[in-house]
C-alpha cells in the first residue's frame, strides 16, 4: 500500500486527537489534589516543550532563520493557540457551565467554514455543509443534548474566543512550512505559551496554585508527577507535535474536522481512567462526527483556508487545550 501525504496526515491526525484526548482524564487528578487549572496548564506545557526540545535542536541542524521567517507561526501557535486559548476556555467555565463551554469551543471547524465562505464568497460544497451537519450534531450528543443553557453573556464570548482559538490553532498548524519543521513549531509554541501563562501567574492575572502529595489515579496512590508524566508526554508533547505535522497536509479544514475525534478519545479515557461510562447517546453521536469527517475534502498539502485541560462534565471530561 502506497502512503500518500493524505494518507500520513490523516494518521498523525488522529494520533493527535487520542493523544489530546488523555489530557482531561490525567489532568482531573491534579485538580482534585488542589491544582489550579493555570497552574496546570503551564507545567504541562513548558514540561512539554523541554521534552521537545533535543528533537528541535536536532531538527532544525542550525537553520535557525526559518524560526525567524516563521516568527509570526510561532507567536500565533504559543500567544493565541496555546496561552489565550486556555486562559479563555477557563475563564468561560468560572461563569458557564462546562459542557456549554466545550460545545462552543469544538465549534471550531465550523467557524473555519465559514470563514471561508465569508472571504471567498463561495458557498461551501454540499459535502462540506453535510459534513459540518453530522459532525456539529454529533458533538452535541457527546458532549450532551442539554449542553447550551441560559448562561452569562460574558461567559459566552469568551467560550467564542476560546473556539476562535482553537481555529487558529489549526490554521496556523496547516500553514507552509517555509523550513520550518513540524516539531520545531509544537515544541518552541509550547515553550512560548509556558511562558507566557507563567508570567502571567507571576504577576497575579491568573491564579496559580499546585500541591506535591499523591494524588488518586486509577483507583490507587500515585506520586503527583505520574499523570502530569502522561499528559506532558502523550497529551502534549505528542498531540501538538503530529497535530501539527498532519495539519500541514490535510488543511486546516480536515484537520480541524478530525480534530472533534478528541472529544470520542476523552470519553473513552475518561470510561477507562475515571469510571464515567458512555451512553448510547454518545457512542451514537461518535459514529455522527466519523461519518462527518468521512464527507469532508481534503484541501490540497500546505494550503490553509485563510490569507489559533481539567474540569469535567458529567457527559465527557473536559480538555485541556484548544
Amino acid at each position: 500500500m502506497k502512503l500518500t501525504p493524505q494518507s500520513t496526515g490523516l494518521a498523525a491526525a488522529v494520533v493527535s486527537a487520542a493523544s489530546f484526548g488523555t489530557s482531561g482524564a490525567f489532568v482531573k487528578p491534579l485538580l482534585e489534589a488542589g491544582w489550579s487549572p493555570a497552574a496546570a496548564v503551564t507545567v504541562r506545557a513548558l514540561s512539554a516543550g523541554l521534552l521537545l526540545l533535543p528533537f528541535v535542536l536536532v531538527a532544525m541542524h542550525g537553520r535557525w532563520a526559518a524560526l525567524w521567517r516563521a516568527r509570526w507561526r510561532l507567536l500565533g501557535m504559543g500567544l493565541i493557540a496555546v496561552a489565550f486559548t486556555q486562559l479563555a476556555y477557563f475563564a468561560a467555565i468560572r461563569r458557564v457551565p462546562v459542557t456549554t463551554a466545550l460545545l462552543i469551543e469544538y465549534l471550531a471547524p465550523l467557524l473555519l467554514v465559514l470563514w471561508a465562505w465569508a472571504t471567498t464568497r463561495k458557498l461551501p460544497r454540499p459535502a462540506v455543509l453535510l459534513g459540518s451537519l453530522l459532525a456539529v450534531g454529533g458533538l452535541v450528543l457527546v458532549i450532551g443534548p442539554g449542553a447550551l443553557r441560559a448562561v452569562d453573556p460574558l461567559g459566552l464570548l469568551l467560550a467564542f474566543a476560546a473556539a476562535v482559538g482553537c481555529a487558529v490553532y489549526f490554521v496556523v498548524a496547516a500553514r507552509p512550512a517555509d523550513g520550518l519543521p513540524p516539531v520545531a513549531l509544537a515544541g518552541a509554541g509550547l515553550l512560548l505559551g509556558g511562558a507566557t501563562l507563567g508570567l502571567l501567574g507571576l504577576v497575579g492575572l491568573v491564579p496559580m496554585k499546585a500541591t506535591f502529595g499523591d494524588v488518586t489515579l486509577l483507583g490507587a496512590q500515585a506520586p503527583w508527577w505520574l499523570p502530569l508524566a502522561v499528559v506532558a508526554v502523550f497529551g502534549t508533547a505528542i498531540a501538538y507535535a503530529s497535530g501539527i505535522f498532519g495539519s500541514g497536509r490535510l488543511g486546516s479544514r480536515l484537520a480541524s474536522f478530525v480534530g472533534l475525534l478528541e472529544v470520542i478519545f476523552a470519553s473513552m479515557f475518561a470510561w477507562l481512567v475515571v469510571g464515567e461510562h458512555l451512553t448510547l447517546l454518545q457512542i451514537t453521536g461518535g459514529a455522527l462526527i466519523l461519518a462527518g469527517i468521512a464527507t469532508i475534502p481534503a484541501e490540497q498539502p500546505g494550503t490553509t483556508i485563510t490569507r489559533t485541560r481539567d474540569p469535567e462534565s458529567s457527559q465527557v471530561t473536559a480538555p485541556s487545550r484548544p
